[in-house]
């Protein structure tokens, strides 16, 4: 089952689009008969991945949906940048990518947001973001994963461990997965019932 797809645009930060999010998100978790308790938790995962697009909206357009096989539910969200991307954003991306570093980034919806955002301008970017980002190649880099990103901070401990483990969609969902298609960049979130 496939819920209908929302649209999603700059002008969508508004109270409105987190309010049809979560009415496709009740609608398919009745549709794959999940509990109350499984239904709040995908409810969850939904409201997690709508608090990074204002952001990411903001250069780009997408759309969202749910996708439910069995109790196998997948979050889709699909953003496609807009031609005209300001130099200066663009600047400020590179030097993250340079550095390795952005104080702004803590927790683990503000580096799947930073992976999304240096996707959308040029995979190509990438030097040495392989501990920031979990990546495992960063010269062919196509996709990013919550799984590997996980793996790297569990051998590591400190301060990202803590990130994980403070995590509502690191401690809910399967997976999260990150990847390029084309000019487009979607971001699946997985959770199986």
């Amino acid at each position: 089952m496939k819920s209908d797809i929302i649209k999603l645009s700059d002008d969508a930060k508004d109270i409105s689009l987190l309010n049809r999010v979560l009415s496709e998100t009740e609608k398919a978790a009745a549709y794959a008969n999940l509990d109350k308790k499984q239904s709040g938790r995908l409810r969850l995962l939904a409201e997690e991945m709508i608090s990074m697009l204002p952001e990411l909206l903001a250069f780009s357009s997408g759309e969202f949906w749910i996708e439910c096989n069995g109790k196998n539910c997948e979050i889709h969200t699909v953003l496609t940048p807009q031609q005209t991307v300001s130099i200066m954003k663009r600047d400020e991306l590179l030097k993250i990518s340079k550095s390795s570093k952005n104080a702004a980034a803590t927790g683990i919806m503000a580096k799947i947001r930073i992976a999304v955002t240096f996707m959308m301008f040029d995979p190509q970017i990438y030097t040495d973001m392989d501990v920031f980002l979990g990546t495992t190649n960063l010269n062919t880099m196509t996709s990013w994963s919550l799984s590997t990103y996980r793996q790297k901070v569990e051998e590591k401990k400190g301060e990202p461990w803590d990130e994980l483990e403070k995590s509502i969609i690191a401690n809910i969902a399967d997976d999260v997965l990150v990847g390029v298609e084309g000019k487009r960049v979607e971001i699946v979130v997985k959770k199986a019932f």
